[in-house]
Order: C-alpha cells, then structure tokens, then sequence
C-alpha cells in the first residue's frame, strides 16, 4: 500500500507540473505542445502502463485494508474512541479513497478517454486545453471537481506520512519533518489542481 501510494504521490508532482503549462495563458499552444508530447512518446506510454497497475494495486490494497480493518473484532464497538492525535480524515480513509476513485473514473472519462480515441481509433484531434475549458467552466463539473480535489487533499493528508511509515521511518526526529512535508506537499498540489477550473471557471484563463 505504501509503495504504491508513493509512486501515485511521485506521479501527481508530475501531472500537476505538466498541467500547470495553462498558466501561461497563451490559448493552450504551450500545455497542447507539451501534452502531445506526453500522449505520442513511447516511454512515457510504457510508463503510464506502470501506473495504471498502481493505481489498480492500490485501490484493491485499499479495498483489503477496508475489510480486514472492519473485521478485526467479531464484537463491534457500541461507540468507538480514538486518540486524539488520530485525525478524523485517518479514520475514513476507506470512504476519502472511493470518493478520491469516483473522482478518478470522472477524470478519465473527461479527459484520458478522449486522448486515447485519437491515439489508437483514429479519433478526432483533441485540443485538451479547449477540453479543459470545456469541462471546468461546466457548473456540475466544476462542483464535482472541487469535491474531489477536498476529497483527494484529506486522503494524502493522510496517505503521505503512512507510505513513509510502511518503510519503517517512524522516528521522535524524522516523523514531524515527514508530517509538515506531507501537509505542505498535500496542500500544495490540490491548491494547485483546484487553480485551474477556478481560473477557467473565473475567466481568467482564455
């Protein structure tokens, strides 16, 4: 779980870098540039292979961990009470990660779907920065977006400090340093993210 989780944390500083190209605010020449790049190289579809069975390993690694935690006791808590230095978030990761994946489905289905159509069956040239426009100044669309985007900040909020506590760094020293770089990494890319429908939604992307 941990493992697959920092590889999906190492792909989305990649993915947000990517997509931060509409920032430059010249009509999508730079991000459709750089996104055709991305779409027609080898290696980069190779890798997408990798992760899309890490999304897949963690999701089902997800599922199990749901499970086995609900059955750990036969006799269920009438009212359960955790520590206090357990956040709330860490408590339903089970329910964050199926929204976190109900986002994911929505996302691909807007946007990767698309691009493939193009890639393999001869599909209709997709402007993706056109697409994005599209997408994120949708009212519906834009609500569920930033739904899961809050869903995704409080999952890594969480998942960050676990993965490195599944390679067994879980020190007094090293722990509240990996803890604040989770919180700024988590807030940070889903700030990131959100920026951009909101500044389609805004207009002040053109």
């Amino acid at each position: 779980m941990g493992f697959t989780g920092f590889f999906l944390i190492l792909f989305l500083i990649v993915h947000a870098s990517v997509n931060s190209l509409i920032f430059y605010n010249d009509q999508g020449a730079t991000f459709n540039a750089a996104a055709s790049f991305m779409l027609h190289n080898y290696f980069i579809r190779f890798l997408e292979i990798g992760l899309f069975a890490a999304f897949i390993l963690h999701i089902i690694q997800g599922l199990l961990l749901w499970r086995q935690n609900s059955g750990a006791r036969d006799i269920k808590y009438a009212r359960q009470v955790f520590p206090r230095e357990i956040k709330w978030y860490s408590r339903y990761m089970g329910w964050l990660g199926t929204f976190v994946l109900l986002f994911l489905v929505m996302h691909l289905s807007q946007f990767w779907v698309h691009t493939k159509s193009e890639l393999y069956f001869n599909g209709p040239t997709v402007d993706l920065y056109q697409r994005m426009k599209a997408v994120f100044t949708n009212p519906v669309l834009f609500t569920l977006y930033m739904i899961g985007l809050i869903s995704l900040l409080f999952h890594l909020l969480h998942g960050f400090q676990s993965a490195f506590q599944t390679f067994g760094i879980n020190h007094k020293r090293w722990s509240p340093i990996i803890r604040g770089i989770g919180i700024c990494y988590s807030i940070v890319i889903c700030i990131l993210f959100a920026m951009m429908p909101i500044s389609f939604m805004a207009g002040w992307l053109q």
